[in-house]
């Protein structure tokens, strides 16, 4: 179901802390359909729970196109702490899937892998969103008004969280 338009110039309220997580998987070979095929499903399913299941700390994600081989998921978590306990928790997709990759990768799997891990201080974030749907930030977080952050980017850095003014 496509999310309804936002008219106007909108920012994300940006109050808080953020954890901005990319994880990827590049196909080395195409036509090796069974090594990636699983690691894909894995995300999916990981996606999926923690969609189900925000008080594991996901606040929101999009899936990307890196290249026409890499594909990678760009994620927003509330804290590092948060994103280790899901990476750990043992009643949930990720361990499972984790181990079953670190075997294939190991086994010489022709698919790369990779992640990298941003943390964010809160109100060192910021975004501009112009006749579009929730999306990115806007999506996990509350959208408003950019002229309550500011009209230029120095302006909107400069209020930090301020989010939260009239």
């Amino acid at each position: 179901m496509a999310s309804k338009v936002v008219r106007g110039r909108m920012t994300a309220r940006s109050d808080e802390p953020l954890v901005v997580f990319l994880v990827g998987m590049r196909i080395n070979r195409l036509w090796r359909l069974r090594e990636w095929w699983s690691p894909m499903r894995a995300m999916t399913r990981m996606l999926r729970e923690l969609s189900r299941e925000p008080a594991r700390g996901m606040l929101g994600y999009r899936l990307c196109l890196g290249s026409p081989r890499e594909l990678f998921v760009l994620q927003y978590w509330s804290d590092v702490e948060s994103l280790t306990a899901y990476a750990a928790a043992s009643d949930a997709e990720h361990r499972p899937a984790w181990g079953e990759l670190n075997r294939q990768l190991r086994a010489g799997s022709r698919v790369g892998f990779w992640h990298e891990t941003f943390v964010v201080p809160a109100g060192s974030a910021e975004s501009i969103y112009s006749n579009m749907p929730p999306a990115g930030l806007g999506a996990a977080w509350e959208l408003i008004p950019v002229a309550r952050r500011g009209e230029s980017l120095p302006e909107r850095m400069a209020a930090g969280g301020g989010g939260s003014a009239g």
